[in-house]
């Protein structure tokens, strides 16, 4: 069983900063892609960033610039350091796990609960 626990949520003012964690444990033979997706009030889930078992780092654009998505591989942990934060990132963060758990297994994804970011204007 995978779980992953998030934390780091909260409330803050435009232009604040928060650092959401995710905590990845369980059997994990194999990650592929480790990274966070959002969805906020009457939107679809959306990605917004995701670090690959190569280190290739995808944003989306409208994090761009603003977010930084890191990484520690020996706690199968990531970052997600959130700055110049905007009302319209208010959302449920989720953080996902894309990977095996067995050599011959097939790909999953992995979700965590989600924790809220709020942000006012």
């Amino acid at each position: 069983q995978v779980r992953l626990v998030e934390s780091g949520g909260g409330l803050v003012q435009a232009g604040g900063s928060l650092r959401l964690s995710c905590a990845a444990s369980g059997i994990i033979f194999r990650i592929n892609k480790m990274g966070w997706y959002r969805q906020g009030p009457g939107k679809q889930r959306e990605l917004v960033a995701s670090i690959a078992n190569s280190g290739s780092l995808n944003y989306a654009d409208t994090v761009k610039g603003r977010f930084t998505l890191s990484r520690d591989n020996g706690k199968n942990t990531v970052y997600l350091q959130m700055n110049s934060l905007k009302p319209e990132d208010t959302a449920v963060y989720y953080c996902n796990l894309n990977g095996i758990r067995a050599m011959y297994g097939t790909t999953s994804d992995y979700w965590g609960q989600g924790t809220q970011v709020t942000v006012s204007s």
